[in-house]
């Protein structure tokens, strides 16, 4: 393949900043705080750091909740109903 061939290619495989535009609005829909504030316009940065605060905020509430219900499964009778449902849908 040409160097020419390969600046075509590479160039027509480049994202716009059109589609960077709407990814990043996309991404900002997603997030709980941006919805209130969705007509405003906030820089890509920004709504990029919001992404990683909210995604690592719920990795430390599924680690919470994965603590709270190994406590509940471990302090529960095993023979209960409710710890067999439980066991059931974690399976």
């Amino acid at each position: 393949m040409s160097s020419r061939s390969r600046s075509r290619a590479s160039s027509a495989a480049r994202i716009t900043d059109e589609q960077i535009g709407d990814l990043v609005s996309k991404l900002q829909a997603l997030l709980p705080e941006a919805r209130l504030r969705s007509n405003d316009r906030v820089p890509s940065a920004r709504v990029l750091q919001e992404t990683c605060s909210y995604i690592r905020s719920l990795h430390r509430e599924v680690d919470d909740l994965s603590e709270r219900l190994a406590e509940l499964l471990a302090a529960a009778d095993v023979s209960t109903a409710q710890a067999a449902v439980i066991r059931g849908l974690l399976m």
